[in-house]
């Protein structure tokens, strides 16, 4: 199988992207990673994708506990596009959130084209949606992402509990770079499409 890494488009930036082309396929493979504390929703984000995408377009694999809970990832793979002759297909994954599971999280994040960060809105987890962001700068700047460069997007989940933190002060707390932000419902759809989007736009956008 012929393929490559995409080279760095920026002077300056490290790993800003490093999606692989198969040029006997003319294909180019770009991965995304929804990142976020223990059950905001992020597989439940990819499920909704999984559901509302053909057989033929997408495929839903997940590695779970007995509680249901990601124990390592979950993978869809989504054809979004054409670059110049070459068919672009998304890799979408999840990592656990889980504090003492950062050595997946930073095995999944090493090929990452994008960023989702998937935050709980309600009061009680604040705190584990700035330790969990707090932790995915850290490993991002270990690994040599340039932060500035790096495809962001944030989503504030579960906006249909009791006592969720106003979005204006979340961005506040966990989005002073202003990168996109989304409301979203996870378990019925709300937003989930418009984040993906969004993440996926702005990939495209540093691949051209």
């Amino acid at each position: 199988m012929q393929g490559r890494r995409l080279p760095r488009p920026f002077a300056g930036s490290i790993l800003s992207i490093v999606s692989f082309v198969n040029l006997s396929l003319r294909q180019i493979s770009c991965r995304i990673v929804y990142c976020g504390p223990a059950l905001s929703g992020k597989t439940t984000n990819l499920r909704y994708i999984s559901r509302k995408t053909s057989p033929a377009r997408g495929r839903f694999f997940s590695l779970s506990m007995e509680t249901e809970r990601t124990l390592f990832f979950d993978f869809l793979s989504l054809p979004l596009g054409e670059i110049k002759g070459f068919k672009v297909r998304f890799h979408l994954y999840t990592v656990p959130g889980q504090v003492f599971y950062a050595g997946a999280r930073k095995l999944i994040l090493k090929g990452a084209d994008g960023v989702v960060f998937v935050a709980d809105s309600r009061l009680e987890r604040i705190d584990a949606n700035l330790e969990s962001i707090g932790d995915l700068r850290r490993s991002l700047g270990e690994m040599g992402f340039d932060p500035e460069r790096l495809p962001f997007v944030i989503q504030y989940n579960k906006r249909d509990m009791t006592n969720v933190v106003p979005s204006a002060r979340m961005d506040e707390a966990l989005n002073p770079a202003g990168a996109p932000a989304f409301e979203a419902v996870a378990a019925r759809g709300d937003g989930v499409m418009e984040t993906l989007k969004a993440a996926s736009k702005l990939v495209l956008r540093q691949l051209k």
